[in-house]
């Protein structure tokens, strides 16, 4: 493997201003990677070589004229497979978007392309970003690259795996339940999900509206932050935008990169997202971490949240619920593809729900009709109604408790990555995965998944870190530190010793 693809994205963003690499030089390392690797990993669905080649020759002429740049100018990225690139494929992993090319870009890859970073390709993902495996992929699981038997979690596996195998130094993926952080967690990467509000949602595909949201992917907590302040901001075109500055992130972390110590920082440990249900090993590298913090200097409180014990119920009937009403734009008319009724008259309504049987899988099926049920008259107060009264009492308790603490900690996931096909028949034991990240997405806060240790089955653990709403410089902070006093765990992947041409 190239040496160069084991460095930081601002370490090679500092090579890249020095004039000791050119773009062109590091984009390709990246592309040969990805054109010998992905075969196994499957994290790509597709690669744009010609156009991310061609972003990278003009940075360097742009350089080399002397031109100022953006610190990331040069530094390649991947994209989740749900972000709209015009004239580039988007999927997002499901046959119903087969063949589309969106006629713009989304908010995030406009603004990736005017600080020209070469965007190198779109991951894969669980169709329409619902699942916690990538197993729900139309186009196949990804592995995970520190066991290719394993899940690299999900929705956003794809990104989380190309970042692990070091195909790409920085991706971006969207985090509804978890989505950005459970993956991180089981490949040792860094996976945050911003304050919702913070990056603009517009021209991403929306699986749950008042819960989606689009965050970076890195292997370290500097370059994440570097990633959120680039793409973060108010944006017009969406109406859930946060119109305020974007916080100093990247100063953040380097108020406390190196210092080893924190005086006065009060951690609050959830006693509802650490018991029954978690793999020891998981616990323990949560515990060591904690210990290591109250060493640092910080003050550690165990703190209560009740109605966490309920968010995993409440979501899943609201995550469902706005599921159904976004993808009834999916109807064979206007984009992706058309299947007519094998006989009979050929309706609008047949030709819908024939084009759905065909494009849809059956998780999204699954989602749908329960979403589509949840919303129905008769039930619309028992389910859906309650479910959003216990999203309150979830915001009122991250309140209550924010009074007392700075942040809060708790382990990403209550396991390690497992196997493929572990636990795919049984909807329930998949949702569970998602049981510590959910809460934050129904409150809007700010989390992030940072890699703490490596259990004794050989695989990452992630320690997931919970700030207030408009806080995140307070969660890098905080993930600064948890990467200071742990181990590098992303230099332990087995990733970083393939061999290109196996």
């Amino acid at each position: 493997m190239n040496e160069l693809l084991l460095r930081s994205a601002l370490e090679l963003a500092d090579l890249l201003a020095a004039g000791r690499i050119t773009s062109v030089e590091l984009t390709t390392a990246c592309l040969d990677r990805i054109d010998a690797l992905n075969g196994r990993v499957n994290a790509f669905l597709y690669v744009d070589r010609e156009g991310a080649l061609a972003v990278a020759a003009d940075v360097d002429a742009r350089r080399a004229a002397g031109e100022e740049l953006h610190r990331l100018a040069g530094v390649p990225i991947a994209l989740k497979d749900n972000m709209v690139t015009r004239g580039i494929p988007t999927t997002c992993a499901s046959k119903i978007l087969g063949g589309w090319r969106p006629p713009y870009d989304a908010t995030v890859v406009e603004t990736l392309k005017a600080a020209r970073l070469p965007i190198v390709g779109k991951t894969n993902m669980d169709e329409f970003a619902m699942g916690s495996s990538t197993e729900h992929s139309a186009f196949g699981p990804t592995g995970n690259p520190w066991d290719l038997t394993r899940i690299p979690g999900g929705s956003g596996g794809g990104s989380a795996a190309a970042v692990s195998a070091f195909m790409v130094p920085l991706a971006l993926g969207s985090d509804t339940g978890g989505s950005i952080r459970q993956p991180g967690a089981v490949t040792g990467t860094v996976g945050v999900k911003p304050t919702y509000g913070a990056v603009s949602r517009y021209g991403l595909v929306a699986m749950a509206s008042s819960l989606d949201q689009i965050g970076p992917v890195a292997r370290t907590v500097a370059d994440a932050a570097a990633l959120q302040e680039l793409i973060g901001g108010w944006d017009l075109r969406d109406s859930t935008s946060l119109r305020e500055p974007v916080p100093a992130l990247l100063d953040a972390t380097r108020a406390v990169h190196g210092a080893g110590t924190v005086e006065g920082l009060r951690v609050g440990v959830v006693r509802e997202l650490s018991g029954e249900g978690y793999q020891p090993e998981v616990l323990a590298a949560f515990r060591a971490t904690v210990e290591r913090l109250r060493g640092a200097g910080a003050e550690i409180v165990e703190v209560s949240c009740p109605s966490f014990d309920y968010a995993l119920a409440a979501y899943y009937l609201i995550m469902p619920a706005e599921a159904s009403s976004n993808l009834a734009r999916f109807d064979g008319m206007r984009y992706g593809i058309r299947v007519e009724p094998s006989e009979g008259t050929v309706t609008a309504e047949r030709v819908m729900a024939a084009t759905r049987e065909a494009g849809f899988g059956d998780e999204v099926k699954r989602r749908i009709i329960l979403g589509t049920h949840v919303l129905s008259a008769g039930y619309y107060d028992a389910y859906y109604g309650s479910a959003q009264k216990v999203r309150t009492l979830i915001q009122r308790d991250f309140d209550r408790v924010f009074a007392d603490v700075d942040v809060l900690v708790s382990p990403t996931a209550p396991t390690t990555a497992f196997k493929f096909g572990d636990k795919i028949s049984d909807p329930m034991a998949m949702y569970l995965n998602d049981i510590a990240t959910i809460p934050a997405n129904l409150a809007g806060v700010p989390a992030m998944s940072v890699p703490n240790a490596v259990a004794d089955d050989g695989l990452p653990v992630g320690f997931q870190v919970i700030a207030p709403a408009r806080r995140d410089e307070k969660m890098y902070e905080v993930a600064q530190l948890v990467a200071d006093l742990s181990d590098d765990v992303a230099a332990a992947s087995p990733a970083a010793r393939w061999e290109e041409s196996k």
